[in-house]
């Protein structure tokens, strides 16, 4: 992890801190598999002794930014009250949430691997799987696929049009992957569970 607790950081070691894991997060989620601490230290617009002694490797570096990126997505999907709305809905509020996390999210679901949903964490996996089973036992959804695999449609989706070239507005974002998900995961005439 860090080289010092978030407790034992004063507030200027926090907005430091914070201003290098937010240039990670960009770094990472454009750079590929391998982008540099020195590109980090850059766009930190820290030095790169001033990087390391905060993170002493790339693995804390990442393991703090997976950190804060599954505390916000959490967060975000929980204040979506995916469950209180019709599954439409849920589905475009589930997006949003993960498209307002960006490249946060991007780096999440890239260190976590594939498949994609199997290595989120349960805060991120969980209400993600309940809304594609909820929609699936609705009928609103697709029963001849697994959930499984529609979960991790969608979070590909999200991953994908987050790292795309141009990239769309976040309005423009949820738009488009929540037509996608929805269009080829809705039930179709004769489709049973």
């Amino acid at each position: 992890m860090t080289s010092e607790p978030h407790t034992a950081r004063s507030p200027l070691q926090q907005r430091v801190a914070s201003a290098i894991v937010d240039a990670a997060a960009h770094v990472f989620a454009a750079g590929g598999e391998h982008p540099s601490m020195n590109d980090v230290a850059e766009v930190a617009g820290v030095g790169r002794a001033t990087l390391y002694r905060y993170f002493p490797s790339r693995q804390a570096l990442v393991a703090e930014l997976v950190d804060v990126a599954t505390e916000r997505v959490g967060e975000r999907l929980r204040s979506a009250h995916l469950d209180g709305v019709a599954m439409d809905e849920a589905v475009r509020r589930a997006i949003r949430a993960l498209v307002d996390v960006g490249d946060y999210f991007v780096v999440l679901a890239r260190e976590r691997g594939q498949p994609l949903v199997g290595h989120l964490e349960p805060a991120i996996a969980a209400p993600l799987a309940h809304l594609i089973e909820r929609g699936q036992e609705t009928g609103a959804v697709r029963g001849d696929v697994p959930s499984s695999w529609l979960t991790d449609v969608l979070v590909g989706q999200v991953v994908s049009s987050l790292s795309a070239q141009p990239s769309l507005g976040s309005e423009d974002t949820v738009a488009a992957v929540t037509s996608l998900f929805l269009d080829g995961a809705r039930a179709q005439d004769g489709d049973h569970s």
